[in-house]
């Protein structure tokens, strides 16, 4: 997974897969949903990032432990 924050376009991008996008649908305004041939997220577009994330620069990363 990666994810890119460009802020000359204020876009935030999550990257899923490396898998050629075949189609992207406009979820809600701004919100954008890439898949590939077989209809899997490949990525997450999010327009005027800045706006919609609390800080579009920061990221965390969390892994929730297994339990048995």
């Amino acid at each position: 997974m990666k994810v890119i924050f460009d802020p000359t376009t204020d876009t935030l991008t999550i990257i899923f897969s490396e898998t050629v996008v075949t189609e992207s649908d406009e979820d809600k305004p701004g919100v954008i949903l890439d898949y590939d041939t077989e209809g899997n997220l490949v990525a997450i577009e999010i327009l005027d990032a800045s706006r919609r994330v609390e800080i579009p620069s920061r990221i965390e990363y969390q892994v929730t432990p297994i339990t048995a």
